[in-house]
């Protein structure tokens, strides 16, 4: 098992939250990541679309060795290649792309494409996901994510995005969802390294079950 895939199962069994930072700055990046990472979380995921996603992606890495760090809307085999030589280890999709998947896999990546249907969950697998990204979560419930964890081989991780919050995780959870992708309820674009720290410690809090109103 290759070193990205020993802290993505270390964090699978810590706090299992995927940080999506889209819209992120290098600039703000060290100090994003130290809220982040300082109160618990170990996966941290900048989108390809964010501005000069290889470049925060390259400093987070550097800053945050103990985390899995990495990208999400990657879209084609080359993306692949460019996370990896900028230090990423962690490989997310909206959706499912064999190509994606097989090159994040060759290199030893830890891989998570989007699927919606149970023909895209077991092609991902198949062609060798790590695990399942559930998205987006507003087009399903916790009743999708249980009738397909009836199907899918036991133990696949399988992880709602979307519309995620410290207040609606629970009902995922009991339908046996691995994990959660935290987007703008967590960061978005302008807000401050403070702000995120507290909306990070309330996801935190939310999964431990001590979340208080």
């Amino acid at each position: 098992m290759t070193a990205p895939h020993d802290k993505f199962n270390a964090a699978m069994r810590q706090l299992p939250l995927v940080a999506i930072l889209r819209g992120l700055t290098p600039d703000e990046a060290p100090a994003v990541g130290d809220a982040i990472v300082e109160s618990g979380f170990r996966l941290l995921e900048v989108p390809l679309n964010s501005p000069r996603p290889l470049d925060s992606i390259a400093l987070l890495s550097r800053r945050f060795p103990q985390a899995l760090v990495g990208a999400g809307t990657v879209l084609t085999a080359q993306e692949v290649r460019d996370v990896h030589a900028a230090g990423g280890e962690l490989i997310v999709a909206p959706n499912f792309n064999a190509e994606v998947v097989a090159e994040a896999k060759r290199l030893g990546l830890v891989s998570l494409p989007g699927v919606m249907t149970p023909t895209e969950a077991f092609g991902a697998l198949a062609a060798g996901a790590t695990g399942l990204k559930l998205f987006p979560a507003e087009l399903a419930s916790p009743a999708v994510v249980k009738a397909l964890l009836a199907v899918l081989p036991k133990g696949t991780p399988l992880m709602p995005v979307g519309g995620i919050t410290p207040d609606n995780m629970d009902a995922w959870r009991a339908a046996g969802s691995a994990g959660f992708g935290i987007g703008s309820a967590l960061y978005k674009p302008g807000k401050s390294a403070a702000s995120v720290r507290e909306d990070a410690q309330r996801f935190v809090a939310a999964f431990a079950g001590t979340l208080r109103a």
